[in-house]
């Protein structure tokens, strides 16, 4: 399956069209995810030193990852808000370093436009936004800028979204608020829009296999869709693993479970893992050859 994003401005991996910059890839591409919090659930602090931070992006992309994804507020289940000023202290480094030292397109992990501005103003391409667009400010500074926007799926707010969440009809409720904010996002003059139903954030572990189960509902909408259940706490409840780092089989099962239902990309700790799996999985999905 052929997936894009749209850009107004020249952005690396594009291509120039009439109407902007246009990424293509095929089939379901990674996001490596780079924390540099003290306090994120699977490897905070790991990786807040920038040396080591720009090493560990440099290491996911030679592993095959499209797009590296920079953080600097935990929204673990129970995580307390981070300011806007400590938040860029930590990821502006890692993106003027990670701009300087290589074309990777780089995604900036956050729902405050404050940051986002700056984030895109030191190199970051893309905004990956866990609240869902909720702020219009976030969507005007994409318009504004240009640049596409993941919109994910939030029930209440990190400090409180595990507190016994609920819904009617889960599948349903967030695949409506998803298609219904991107049309608001494309609108408004955002370039291009990509899905989150965010696996895990206000949802129980009866929500989060529905709507890994039904993702092909989401996946036939007109808009690429991102899953990323990496390391997350229902992996653990699954599979009683409790250590995240420890959960890097259970998450590519689901990931490949997930690219079979269409996504376009994945987001992930452990690169390397789910890239020998992909290409595992399209020779076994691909035309026999006698």
């Amino acid at each position: 399956m052929k997936h894009e994003l749209r850009f107004t401005k020249p952005t690396p991996g594009t291509e120039r069209d009439a109407q902007g910059y246009t990424l293509p890839w095929q089939g379901a591409a990674l996001m490596g995810i780079l924390n540099v919090t003290p306090d994120s659930f699977s490897d905070g602090g790991k990786f807040a030193a920038l040396d080591t931070a720009l090493a560990q992006a440099k290491r996911m992309l030679k592993e095959g990852a499209l797009v590296i994804d920079i953080g600097g507020e935990s929204t673990r289940p129970g995580a307390e808000p981070t300011s806007a000023e400590d938040e860029l202290d930590r990821v502006l480094p890692a993106i003027k370093r990670l701009r300087d030292e290589t074309d990777a397109l780089i995604s900036v992990d956050t729902y405050k436009p404050e940051v986002a501005r700056e984030a895109l103003r030191a190199g970051a391409n893309l905004v990956n936004d866990v609240s869902g667009l909720r702020d219009e400010a976030m969507t005007a500074l994409c318009a504004e800028e240009g640049v596409p926007v993941i919109v994910m799926h939030m029930q209440g707010t990190p400090p409180t979204m595990q507190h016994d969440p609920a819904y009617e009809n889960v599948s349903e409720e967030v695949f409506t608020y998803l298609t219904e904010t991107a049309k608001r996002a494309l609108s408004a003059g955002v370039p291009s829009v990509m899905l989150d139903p965010g696996i895990g954030f206000g949802k129980t572990l009866a929500h989060n296999l529905a709507l890994i189960r039904h993702l092909g509902e989401l996946t036939a909408c007109p808009y690429p869709i991102l899953v990323g259940t990496s390391r997350k706490g229902f992996i653990g409840k699954l599979t009683g693993v409790e250590e995240a780092a420890e959960r890097d089989p259970g998450s590519v099962a689901l990931h490949l479970f997930a690219a079979e239902r269409g996504a376009a990309l994945l987001r992930v700790h452990n690169v390397a893992a789910h890239a020998q799996a992909l290409e595992v999985w399209r020779a076994l999905e691909g035309s026999e050859n006698g």
